[in-house]
């Protein structure tokens, strides 16, 4: 037989109208139930108002309401823990900061059950996990794609789940990227600002503004629109121009599926070793010699990384940020471009 608690709110002055927003707003932070936990509660009957269930979160209350929310036991999940190396950049009760190195998918899908980010957690963790939304499980609050490298943040707490989450939502986490990319953006290309999309901001830092969704004939990949999808905006700024290639730091303003990728590749400066949104393109022989051109037109995957992150942390209001060097491969690549540009 399950454990559960009840959380008791009384409805407080001038309330939102809907019972929802009501409970958003007067629930107790030490219950550590997000926005979106409470509509699953309150959907799954779990919810009373002076003691009638309710179970449509825009049903009215007022104030004086007695609430009443029947909150299960956190159980465990069925991934199985797996003794994988992890790299921790910091770790405390309530979250913790992964270096992820090439290759690692964050979460367990159809396609790949195991090796993944989470089932290394559960391992590291030893089932000293708090429920995160229901369930004894890492809070993946943001993803890094599996040939990308670098730092993200998981929750180990509801408290930590929900606050992360919304600084994810409004966009106040700092993301920096680094990336190598085909080409040079220049803000005196004319090409590039005749690119919709696209603009240049003072100093010179080139500003992606687009849509993004699902491609309609491939899954696997998103598409750049300009109505419908979600917004997207990412900003590349050059820090070292190689002629056939650059080293670019990418800030993310908003963090969509593949954006740094598709965004890139939008811009006619696609990522070296993207697969995916590269295309066919090939640098010569003739600009960079025969070892070199090889080297950059067989790199095995997209040359990505999440250098630098940064954060409120959600329980003790501590300003964090870390950062983590270029994994070998990327490192030596750009050390091959430096001696061919001497």
């Amino acid at each position: 037989m399950s454990l559960a608690q009840i959380v008791t709110v009384l409805i407080g002055p001038d309330p939102a109208p809907r019972l929802d927003k009501a409970l958003a707003r007067d629930v107790p932070e030490a219950a550590a139930l997000s926005r979106s936990r409470l509509a699953r509660l309150i959907a799954a009957g779990a919810v009373t108002v002076n003691g009638a269930v309710v179970t449509d979160g825009k049903a009215r209350v007022a104030e004086g309401d007695r609430v009443e929310i029947t909150v299960e036991t956190a159980v465990e999940i069925r991934t199985r823990a797996e003794d994988i190396p992890l790299d921790i950049r910091h770790e405390d009760d309530d979250l913790i900061v992964i270096n992820k190195p090439v290759g690692m998918v964050v979460h367990p899908a159809p396609g790949t059950p195991g090796g993944t980010l989470v089932n290394a957690l559960l391992h590291h963790f030893g089932g000293r996990l708090s429920g995160v939304g229901g369930e004894k499980r890492p809070g993946i609050v943001h993803r890094i794609d599996k040939d990308t490298s670098g730092l993200l943040v998981v929750a180990k707490s509801d408290r930590a789940h929900h606050g992360l989450a919304e600084q994810f939502a409004d966009h106040s986490v700092e993301r920096l990227y680094q990336a190598l990319c085909h080409g040079v953006p220049d803000a005196a290309d004319p090409r590039l600002r005749g690119i919709r999309g696209v603009s240049f901001e003072p100093g010179g830092a080139l500003k992606i503004t687009t849509q993004l969704a699902r491609h309609k004939t491939d899954r696997q990949r998103q598409a750049v629109l300009f109505q419908g999808g979600r917004h997207a905006v990412t900003r590349v700024r050059v820090t070292e121009a190689f002629g056939v290639a650059a080293l670019v730091d990418c800030r993310l303003e908003t963090g969509r599926t593949h954006q740094i990728r598709v965004h890139m590749a939008h811009v006619g400066h696609g990522l070296i070793g993207d697969q995916t949104y590269g295309g066919r393109r090939r640098i010569g022989a003739k600009a960079v010699g025969e070892v070199l051109a090889e080297k950059l037109n067989g790199f095995p995957r997209q040359a990505l990384h999440a250098a630098s992150l940064g954060f409120v942390h959600p329980v003790s209001g501590e300003t964090l940020r870390f950062q983590a060097p270029m994994p070998s491969d990327m490192s030596e690549l750009l050390d091959d471009l430096r001696g061919a540009s001497l």
